[in-house]
């Protein structure tokens, strides 16, 4: 931040004594907020969205081509496509900035009704009334493994086949393991650990590349390295597959900044580009 702990304290000092209250308190595991502080950190994080709404409205209305979007996102597809949009976007427009975080599908959809963000782009997303769906598109998610894996000889896979192999999947607060553990209880089988469990996509590709496991992803999330012969997709048995969409939502009542809108729109005419 630049300043020193001694100006740091001191301002929380007036703080407080503006406020008249507690903001923090100092445990044997660290310093943490009060719940008055809590209060007080939600409140500045609402009035600096504001203020940064406002300003993109008069810029707006100066037809200026500048502004900040944040865009929350969940989902291993997400970084493929994501990334390629930004780059063709950012050439286009190149004085807008653009905030991405990574959370679940539940965290996106309430940063977005919560006005903390912009968009959302998720996948296995709840239904929620708080936000407009701007654009849906099915994908599913498939087995990946390396080309002399002994799966990849196959042309369509069971869950009953890939069963006796080691398997890398994120853990179950991801949407795509829930839906594999209901396929695999479908089959009669424990939903137990399969070899590996990690959150990573890049650990998943490298184990995968090293064919020390398969993995269950959408083909979009490992293109780069299907392209270059280091993985190869089969497509699940109909009865086995695990479909979602994925979706680009905002919220129904907040105002769109330009930049906002400018963004939405590259990116939904960039999916029915690339992904039709």
């Amino acid at each position: 931040m630049g300043m020193s702990p001694t100006a740091v304290v001191r301002q929380i000092d007036k703080l407080e004594h503006e406020f008249g209250a507690t903001l923090l308190e100092r445990t044997p595991r660290g310093v943490r907020l009060t719940a008055a502080g809590e209060v007080l950190v939600a409140g500045s994080r609402e009035i600096s969205r504001e203020l940064r709404v406002m300003q993109q409205r008069i810029d707006d209305l100066k037809g200026l081509r500048r502004g900040n979007v944040s865009v929350h996102v969940n989902g291993a597809a997400l970084s493929s496509i994501l990334a390629p949009a930004l780059y063709e976007f950012s050439h286009k427009y190149p004085t807008i900035s653009v905030e991405v975080s990574v959370t679940s599908a539940q965290g996106a959809l309430d940063a977005v009704a919560g006005g903390v963000t912009d968009l959302a782009m998720t996948m296995f997303a709840p239904i929620d009334r708080r936000i407009v769906n701007r654009f849906k598109m099915a994908v599913r998610h498939e087995p990946i493994m390396a080309p002399d894996h002994p799966l990849a000889v196959r042309d369509v896979i069971g869950i009953d086949d890939i069963m006796g192999h080691r398997l890398a999947l994120p853990d179950r607060n991801f949407g795509v393991r829930r839906a594999f553990d209901a396929r695999l209880r479908a089959h009669g089988i424990d939903a137990r650990e399969t070899g590996f469990t990690t959150s990573s996509l890049e650990l998943q590709k490298e184990l995968a590349m090293r064919g020390a496991a398969v993995l269950i992803l959408p083909q979009m999330a490992v293109q780069r390295e299907i392209d270059d012969g280091r993985l190869v997709a089969r497509p699940f048995q109909p009865k086995d597959r695990i479909e979602t969409l994925l979706e680009l939502s905002h919220s129904v009542s907040r105002h769109q900044s330009l930049a906002a809108r400018r963004l939405l729109e590259f990116i939904e005419a960039f999916l029915r580009r690339h992904h039709p």
